[in-house]
């Protein structure tokens, strides 16, 4: 979970996937003084997945007593996806691209780039040695889009991006246990 220290609020990070916890949490906290923050995937959703209902309508209770934010790897359309179209004005704060996009209640606040502290030339250099190296790794399952370009980081996704949610959820158990998962591992260490 990545927290985000504001001033003059006190700042709680919360790993959780059960909505009790959050109703708990409801009974605790004030909005005068409590900012919560929240990961997106493995927190709020499952990775790549649409929020609940029920995990909507909490944290819509929840923003009635405490100050919210959701902050996320992936860019706001993506976050939009899982956690809703009104997601800018359901959250006081949101943070994507792991904070270098940043809106707060509903207007944007600041933007940075990667291709900017980097610049093209760099850029190109490591896009090219990333996808050279996952042309010589063997696995399961390739299915395009090995490298999205975001404002705050390169996703490098050996299977691609394109691959249905059952070829993710395989890739996973492969990953954690493939015959390639030391090259793999190598390859993520490179990219972080």
């Amino acid at each position: 979970t990545r927290v985000l220290a504001l001033p003059r609020w006190h700042t709680v990070a919360i790993r959780i996937i059960s909505t009790r916890f959050l109703k708990l949490l409801l009974l605790a906290m004030d909005k005068s003084n409590t900012i919560v923050l929240f990961d997106v995937d493995g927190t709020l959703t499952k990775p790549r997945n649409a929020a609940t209902a029920e995990m909507k309508a909490v944290l819509a209770a929840l923003r009635q007593r405490v100050t919210i934010g959701v902050v996320g790897g992936s860019d706001i359309h993506k976050i939009k996806e899982q956690l809703g179209e009104t997601l800018i004005d359901d959250f006081d704060y949101v943070f994507g691209e792991n904070g270098l996009t940043a809106f707060h209640l509903g207007k944007v606040i600041g933007t940075e780039s990667i291709k900017t502290a980097l610049g093209e030339e760099n850029l190109k250099r490591f896009i090219n040695f990333v996808l050279g190296y996952l042309s010589t790794v063997d696995i399961p399952v390739k299915r395009g889009t090995f490298i999205e370009f975001r404002n705050g980081m390169i996703n490098v996704s050996p299977i691609g991006r394109n691959c249905s949610q059952q070829e993710r959820d395989d890739f996973e158990k492969y990953d954690k246990g493939g015959s390639n998962y030391d090259s793999l591992k190598v390859a993520k260490c490179l990219v972080i």
